[in-house]
């Protein structure tokens, strides 16, 4: 059963966020497998609104936080907030999964 995390970064972090960030694109290479998709939340303009999404595709709750814990973001201290949910695929690359 996939899960969707949340995360939200602590105010004024753009700077660590940007120094976490190649070691953050490393750990999301070599995690491709258990990813479904992801990205960054943005603000209407583009700009970074300072945290992101991710669906991965793990078997628990537990693996699902082992997986936000190793990111090189959370290592760095950057998450204000991590929202850890499951998640039902209903259509995913326009394909239904139902």
């Amino acid at each position: 059963m996939p899960y969707l995390i949340e995360t939200t970064d602590k105010p004024g972090q753009q700077h660590v966020r940007q120094a976490s960030r190649p070691r953050h694109l490393a750990f999301l290479e070599a995690s491709k497998a258990l990813l479904l998709a992801c990205g960054a939340k943005l603000n209407d303009d583009g700009t970074d609104a300072g945290g992101g999404i991710y669906i991965v595709d793990v078997d628990t709750r537990e693996e699902a936080q082992r997986f936000i814990a190793a990111d090189p973001f959370a290592e760095a201290g950057l998450f204000a907030e991590v929202r850890i949910v499951r998640w039902r695929k209903a259509y995913l690359d326009g394909t239904c999964c139902l």
